[in-house]
């Protein structure tokens, strides 16, 4: 494992994978603590700015070989879904609404870090090489 092929990557792909990094952390701290605390909704401020940072930072992204619209991948399209389903989520804590607001953060967290960053592994890709070795 070496960060050397993050680190050697354009800025943009550095922001975006150490913002994911971070919001995986974080995202795992949320679940494990009480809900509805003041550190929870610090943290849940921080997670949800990172999570901006990641979807916007991915429309400087543009090297997939599998375009939809000009530079742009069926990847980008979780990117414009978590731009609107971010502030759905933090509308329905403000609206005291637990329910959606619990399931559409898992929701984010789920196919936004997880689902998405296990693609980020597969062969070829910046963070199979951090990973595997190039």
């Amino acid at each position: 494992m070496s960060l050397a092929p993050l680190l050697n990557a354009p800025f943009a792909i550095q922001l975006h994978a150490f913002a994911a990094m971070g919001a995986f952390v974080l995202g795992i701290v949320q679940f494990a603590s009480p809900k509805g605390t003041l550190p929870h909704r610090t943290v849940g401020w921080i997670w949800a700015a990172l999570m901006l940072i990641i979807a916007i930072s991915s429309f400087w992204i543009t090297g997939d070989s599998i375009r939809l619209a000009g530079p742009f991948s069926p990847i980008h399209l979780l990117s414009v879904l978590v731009l609107f389903m971010l502030p759905a989520a933090l509308w329905f804590a403000h609206r005291h609404k637990v329910s959606a607001h619990s399931k559409t953060m898992v929701g984010l967290f789920t196919g936004a870090l997880i689902i998405a960053g296990l693609f980020t592994f597969v062969p070829g890709r910046i963070m199979h090489a951090v990973a595997f070795g190039p």
